[in-house]
C-alpha cells in the first residue's frame, strides 16, 4: 500500500527537495505550503496534493489535514519543517519578531502534531519528524532567539516519544547543518532598531561570517535523503544528523568543554 508523507513549508529548501524525493520514491506527497501558487513543479506531479497551510493558523491546519485525509485516505509521515531564524541583538528584536519566532517554529509545530495525533493514534502507526537544527545543541552569535526555539523542539520531541511509543508512533529529530537554502535570506528576519548602533560592527562581522557558512553548506537534497531515511528505516532512532559537517560539530559539542568550544565559535565568527 502507498504510503503518505505531509510536509510543512514545502515551496522551497529542504521542504520542496524532501517532498520531490518522496514523490520520485513512489509516495503520496502532501506539499503544504502558505501560499500554494508557489508551488511551482510540484503541483504538476503525479500523487503530489499542494495545500495551504499557514502553520500560524489553526483554521489552515485543520483544512489541510482534511483535505489530505479525504484525498488519500491516510497519513503516514509529518515532517514538521516550517520555520525561519530571527537574527540580530536581542536587544535590537522587537517583541512581535519574538512572538512571531516562536510562533512559528515551536507553537506552530506543536499545533500541526497535535491536530495530526488523533488520526495517528487511532490508525495505531506513523511518524513525526520535526526539523529541528544542530542550533539545538549549540549556538551561534546574534541567533539567540533562534536557537531557542530549536532547543525548545530538541526537548519538546525528546518528551513526546515516550507518551507515543504505546500507540506505535514514533518521533524523529532531523538536526541539519549549514544548508544551502534562502534560510540566510528570505527565510530570516533581521532584527534592526536604526537608533540602536552599538552592535553594528559587531553584526556586520557575524553576518558575513554565517553566509560563508551558508555558500559552503550542503544542498536541501543532503537532508530530503536524511529524511528519507528517518522515514524508511523501521528504527525507534531519534536524532539524524543532516549536512556534511553536523554530525562533527554536534560531537565537538559533546567532547569539549563550554570555554574551549566558545573558542572555536570565537575564532570562527569573529575573526
Amino acid at each position: 500500500m502507498t504510503k503518505t508523507i505531509l510536509i510543512t513549508g514545502a515551496s522551497t529548501g529542504i521542504g520542496y527537495a524532501t517532498a520531490l524525493l518522496f514523490q520520485q520514491r513512489g509516495w503520496n506527497v502532501v506539499a503544504t505550503m502558505r501560499s500554494p501558487e508557489k508551488a511551482g513543479a510540484l503541483a504538476a506531479l503525479e500523487n503530489v496534493c499542494c495545500l495551504r497551510l499557514d502553520v500560524t493558523d489553526p483554521e489552515s491546519i485543520s483544512q489541510a489535514i482534511a483535505q489530505a485525509l479525504q484525498r488519500f485516505g491516510a497519513i503516514d509521515v509529518l515532517v514538521n519543517n516550517a520555520g525561519y531564524g530571527l537574527i540580530g541583538a536581542f536587544e535590537a528584536c522587537s517583541l512581535e519578531q519574538i512572538e512571531r519566532q516562536f510562533a512559528t517554529n515551536v507553537f506552530g509545530l506543536m499545533a500541526v502534531t497535535r491536530s495530526l495525533l488523533p488520526h495517528l493514534r487511532e490508525q495505531r502507526s506513523g511518524i513525526i519528524m520535526n526539523v529541528s537544527s544542530i542550533g539545538g545543541h549549540l549556538a551561534f552569535p546574534l541567533y539567540s532567539l533562534y536557537h531557542a526555539t530549536k532547543w525548545a523542539v530538541e526537548g519538546f520531541s525528546d518528551s513526546l516519544q515516550y507518551e507515543l511509543e504505546p500507540f506505535n508512533i514514533r518521533v524523529k529529530i532531523i538536526e541539519p547543518g549549514p544548508i544551502k537554502t534562502d534560510f540566510y535570506e528570505r527565510s530570516a528576519d533581521l532584527a534592526n532598531k536604526p537608533e540602536l548602533t552599538a552592535y553594528d560592527p559587531f553584526v556586520t562581522k557575524v553576518m558575513a561570517a554565517m553566509k560563508n557558512a551558508g555558500d559552503m553548506g550542503s544542498s536541501p537534497d543532503v537532508t530530503a535523503q536524511v529524511i528519507y531515511r528517518a522515514a524508511t528505516d523501521g528504527s525507534r532512532r531519534l536524532r539524524y544528523p543532516a549536512g556534511g559537517n553536523a554530525g562533527a560539530l554536534l560531537f565537538l559539542r559533546k567532547l569539549l568543554p563550554d570555554r574551549l568550544f566558545g573558542g572555536i565559535i570565537r575564532g570562527a565568527m569573529l575573526r
